[in-house]
């Protein structure tokens, strides 16, 4: 059509850049990390809404940010003026995306700090391109598991480790009322009982005994892979390695997306890869590179 701008639709969604249905007209994704933005970017958003766009924000499902109707020609003037308030446009297409994460350390119910982390994991790989497919990361503080991880193609929950001291324990039976998972800790004949298989590591009974006879010791992570919604919806595997210390933890991250981007087909996700070729060969891959820490 003569007159119509001439755009690689491709290369502008992998700078987080989404065509519209009306011409010339793009909804524009930002980099947020975590869903955190300071008061200052809210008011420069605004601004920029109602001066390039249609005065209003999008918020999406993944803790997002996007501008919604801007124009094509205007595209540069916009990254320039979210550049000057420390804002940048997002990513889009077959490449790591904007990782969410919880509140984590300011929750009564946090494990970990999951906005640091997500910081920290935000900086090695968002944008990571090369990949199959998108390729999604949520970090939740708890098991409360707030920010879905079994959705995400990465999830990363923190969970407790604990001891239990017998001598310590006047059998009131708080922990057994502050356990969410019914059968997991009982008193029978006096003695309490604990079973391990059933506990999800929350941490509920460490903060509910008066004696300390439950005692928290450190926190470690657990993770999930393979999830995804959408049209045909998977719940992300249960990794069987556990990860207490943070560097180990982003070696696991780094060798998972190298991982994907090495045996992962065009246009697969994640999860579909680990169908077609097995969660074990992914396992014995991250246990042969980065085995557990030894206590």
């Amino acid at each position: 059509m003569a007159g119509k701008a001439q755009y690689d639709v491709a290369a502008l969604k992998a700078g987080g850049l989404m065509k519209q249905k009306e011409p010339e007209l793009f909804s524009v994704r930002l980099r947020v990390v975590g869903g955190y933005m300071e008061a200052a970017h809210l008011q420069a958003l605004a601004e920029l809404a109602r001066k390039y766009a249609r005065g209003h924000i999008h918020l999406t499902t993944r803790q997002g940010v996007e501008i919604p109707h801007v124009h094509f020609r205007d595209i540069e003037r916009v990254r320039e003026e979210l550049s000057k308030v420390g804002l940048e446009f997002g990513a889009c297409g077959p490449r790591v995306r904007t990782i969410t994460a919880c509140q984590g350390g300011s929750c009564s119910y946090g494990l970990i700090d999951s906005q640091a982390l997500a910081q920290k994991i935000d900086e090695r790989v968002f944008g990571r391109s090369g990949l199959p497919h998108k390729f999604k990361i949520g970090i939740t503080g708890c098991p409360n598991a707030c920010i879905k991880p079994q959705e995400n193609d990465l999830g990363i929950m923190g969970t407790v480790r604990k001891v239990f001291h017998e001598e310590l324990c006047n059998r009131c039976g708080l922990c057994v009322l502050a356990c969410p998972i019914p059968g997991t800790l009982e008193i029978k004949d006096d003695r309490p009982l604990y079973r391990e298989e059933t506990c999800v590591l929350c941490g509920a009974c460490c903060a509910a005994c008066p004696t300390d006879a439950w005692d928290q010791v450190g926190t470690s992570y657990v993770l999930f892979v393979g999830g995804k919604m959408g049209k045909r919806p998977r719940l992300g595997d249960r990794l069987p390695i556990e990860i207490r210390d943070e560097e180990h933890l982003l070696q696991i991250v780094d060798e998972t997306i190298e991982w994907y981007a090495t045996h992962g087909e065009p246009r697969e996700r994640f999860g579909e890869t680990l169908d077609r070729t097995g969660v074990d060969a992914l396992v014995a891959q991250l246990l042969s590179l980065a085995p557990t820490p030894a206590e």
